[in-house]
């Protein structure tokens, strides 16, 4: 069984729990998961600002912090998974990008589970397929291409 939680403290954030839960859901399944727990908390600009500088040492805003909680000492028990995400800055992002704020925290959410599958980011060519499975993902769910924007049709 796979359980998500998601609690909202952030005024502004375009949050449907059912369909957040969702994607998170799909995204556990595609990479073999089928017993974990995923807790999302959607957070402001001033608060994962203040956990990122809490649990990473960076005093900066961000779009996602993600940590895997499982036991690693125990592989075989359920994942467990703890992502915050902003929705503050999701609104601003997907005004600018040209999509609905609600697709751009899925791709927050997307992007901070696809690191604890083997995904990452550092070089070009990481990026390049992790956004990718990204669009991948958010277009099997309706979402449509939400970081690869360049290469929507007109």
């Amino acid at each position: 069984m796979i359980a998500i939680h998601v609690t909202t403290r952030c005024q502004t954030a375009p949050a449907d729990a059912s369909k957040l839960k969702k994607l998170a859901r799909t995204v556990c399944k595609r990479f073999g998961i089928s017993q974990a727990t995923v807790s999302i908390g959607i957070v402001d600009d001033a608060e994962i600002r203040k956990l990122n500088q809490q649990f990473l040492n960076r005093d900066a805003n961000t779009d996602c912090l993600s940590f895997d909680l499982s036991d690693e000492a125990e592989p075989a028990e359920p994942r467990v998974f703890d992502l915050i995400v902003n929705g503050e800055l999701a609104g601003r992002e997907a005004t600018q990008r040209g999509h609905g704020a609600e697709a751009e925290l899925a791709l927050y959410i997307t992007h901070g589970l696809l690191h604890h599958f083997g995904f990452d980011d550092a070089t070009a060519e990481q990026a390049r397929e992790m956004h990718r499975t990204e669009d991948e993902i958010l277009q099997q769910l309706g979402y449509g291409l939400v970081y690869n924007t360049d290469v929507r049709e007109p």
